[in-house]
């Protein structure tokens, strides 16, 4: 029963903080002044949401964090401790538990979108609106594959993909 417990924290943990931050970005995509958009306005705003559609939704959770998380999610609930159930949401996204080479990804990477994050509160509007416009598609469509992935790992009796914890090197 712990496990289902940890599983559901985990995932829903998770799904609580993209929630967050797509609720807040998305709020500054929506002050964008689009009446006052000029042509180059609307070519880099097209621009950054294919991009981040492509990087960050297809490339970056759909082919990486999402089967990722979902498989440490299937693994929680065969393999729970109290520790990770309090921590769920972090043991899923990889910050502890995991081979090295993870951890150290899932920490850089964390860092490096918090310097990214803190950059982009520096641009004025209508440049940040785009490019938070962006983010929210990518974060959205992260939403939407983890979730996918996560009913796949949990109702299915095989999964493919690794947790890439320490003692699982497939």
């Amino acid at each position: 029963m712990l496990g289902v417990i940890a599983a559901l924290w985990g995932f829903t943990g998770i799904c609580l903080l993209f929630s967050s931050a797509i609720y807040r970005l998305g709020g500054m995509a929506l002050e964008m002044p689009l009446g006052s958009f000029e042509w180059y306005h609307w070519l880099a705003l097209v621009l950054c949401l294919v991009f981040m559609g492509f990087a960050e939704g297809y490339r970056g959770f759909q082919q990486n964090f999402s089967p990722r998380v979902a498989a440490r999610i299937r693994y929680l609930k065969q393999n729970v401790t109290p520790l990770r159930a309090l921590l769920a949401p972090v043991f899923c996204m990889g910050f502890f538990h995991a081979q090295k080479r993870r951890q150290m990804v899932t920490i850089f990477l964390t860092l490096g979108i918090l310097g990214l994050v803190m950059l982009v509160r520096l641009l004025e509007q209508p440049w940040r609106g785009i490019v938070d416009a962006g983010v929210v598609l990518g974060l959205s469509w992260g939403l939407v594959s983890l979730a996918v992935f996560t009913v796949q790992a949990l109702t299915r009796t095989e999964f493919h993909y690794s947790p890439e914890t320490p003692d699982r090197i497939s």
